[in-house]
């Protein structure tokens, strides 16, 4: 029986940037979001967004706090679910480092949140409102 998969993404929000990756790998190839990935066994969403944005993109983070939560569910061309995920969006606080590829992503970049809307590149979905939302989670504290 298929079952829906559990991830966590790492929403890092530096100075009105955040960290986006082009994702490598299916699903959605050459879509932009943000650094994430499967829970491991006992690892908690916290643990698991700032490890997968390590191993993605050599930075360091601290997670903070659960931002959000994304229902992802993608469909073949009869409207058959082909694969469910629950995504965690954690919002995390920069600590050091310059976005590299690895991993899994073709490319890492900081990108301007006020930019997100015309910057041109594939987003995947709810990746701008994320990241405003992060970005007033961040000037709230």
């Amino acid at each position: 029986m298929n079952r829906p998969l559990v991830g966590a993404i790492a929403v890092v929000c530096h100075r009105d940037r955040i960290i986006l990756v082009q994702r490598g790998k299916q699903p959605s190839a050459g879509m932009w979001g943000f650094p994430g990935g499967h829970l491991e066994l006992g690892e908690t969403a916290l643990q698991a967004a700032a490890r997968e944005l390590l191993e993605e993109t050599g930075v360091t983070a601290h997670p903070l706090d659960y931002l959000t939560n994304i229902d992802v569910i993608l469909r073949d061309t009869d409207g058959v679910i082909t694969q469910q995920y629950l995504l965690a969006a954690v919002l995390c606080e920069y600590q050091q480092g310059t976005p590299q590829t690895a991993d899994d992503a073709e490319q890492a970049q900081w990108i301007a949140i006020a930019d997100l809307d015309s910057c041109g590149l594939p987003l995947l979905d709810q990746v701008a409102e994320v990241a405003r939302l992060a970005q007033t989670r961040m000037q709230n504290r």
